[in-house]
C-alpha cells in the first residue's frame, strides 16, 4: 500500500532524483496538488523554486504559478514568469523599472516593467516532458501532454498533446467521448481510496469499467446514507 505523502519529500525510497512537489516548495506564489512530481537527475530536485521558476521577483510583481494534481514534470521543466516580457509599449526594450537605484524613476513606473498576464495554470494529470519550457500566463488543459523541449506559449486543450517550439497541437490524446467523460469524472479530486479502487481499469484505458465502479460506489453510498437516515 502507497505511503501516505502528506508530508513525504521523496517519491520512492532510496531515490533522490523525483519529489512530491508541493511538500519542498514554501512560496505562496506558487500553488502545487496532491501527488504531483518533479523528477531532476542532474541538480537537487527540492530546489525547483531556484532553478525552474525564473523571473520570479514579487517585489516587482506579485505572479502566480498553479500546477494541479497527478501532475509529472520531467527534469528541466521551466516556468517564466511575466517580469521576463518587457514592455513592448515602451520605446526601448532596456528594463529601467528594475534598476531603478540608478534612474530615479517615480514609483508609478513600477507597473510598467513587464508585459502583464494572469497566472500560469497546469491542469491536473499534466505531463510535461524533458526540458519544456511554459510561458506566462499560458492555461494548459487537464490531461494534456507537453512534448520534449517543447515552449508553450499558448493555451492548451485538455487532454491534447503539444510540441515543438512555439509548441503546437500533435493529436487528442482520446477520442471526444472519452474525453468528455473523463473530464466529467475528475477522478484526481477523488479520495485515494477512490483512486485505488478504478486504478487497473483508468491504467487499462477501459473509461466505461472506471464509471460503471464509480457509479456502483456512489450508488452504494446512497443506499447506506438512506439506510443511516431511517435508523435515525
Amino acid at each position: 500500500m502507497r505511503k501516505d505523502n502528506d508530508k513525504r519529500i521523496y517519491l520512492m525510497e532510496g531515490d533522490t532524483t523525483t519529489v512530491y512537489l508541493k511538500n519542498v516548495i514554501d512560496d505562496p506564489d506558487i500553488h502545487v496538488g496532491e501527488h504531483t512530481y518533479y523528477n531532476d537527475c542532474k541538480h537537487d530536485p527540492r530546489d525547483f523554486v531556484k532553478n525552474n521558476v525564473l523571473y520570479h521577483f514579487p517585489q516587482f510583481y506579485r505572479d502566480t504559478i498553479i500546477i494541479g494534481k497527478y501532475c509529472s514534470l520531467a527534469m528541466g521543466t521551466t516556468f517564466i514568469c511575466p517580469i521576463a516580457n518587457h514592455n513592448f509599449d515602451s520605446l526601448a526594450n532596456y528594463p529601467f523599472p528594475i534598476i531603478n537605484d540608478h534612474w530615479d524613476l517615480d514609483e508609478s513606473f513600477g507597473g510598467k516593467v513587464s508585459t502583464i498576464k494572469g497566472p500560469t495554470v497546469l491542469g491536473n494529470d499534466v505531463w510535461c516532458g524533458y526540458d519544456s519550457v511554459i510561458m506566462p500566463g499560458v492555461h494548459i488543459g487537464d490531461g494534456a501532454s507537453i512534448g520534449t523541449r517543447s515552449v508553450v506559449t499558448k493555451d492548451v486543450e485538455p487532454y491534447t498533446v503539444v510540441a515543438g517550439d512555439p509548441a503546437r497541437p500533435i493529436r487528442k490524446r482520446f477520442d471526444d467521448a472519452t474525453i468528455e467523460k473523463l473530464l466529467a469524472l475528475k477522478w484526481w479530486d477523488l479520495p485515494d481510496d477512490d483512486v485505488r479502487e478504478i486504478l487497473p481499469d483508468l491504467i487499462n484505458g477501459d473509461i466505461d469499467a472506471v464509471l460503471e465502479k464509480r457509479w456502483l460506489s456512489e450508488t452504494a453510498m446512497a443506499v447506506i446514507e438512506r439506510v443511516k437516515s431511517g435508523l435515525n
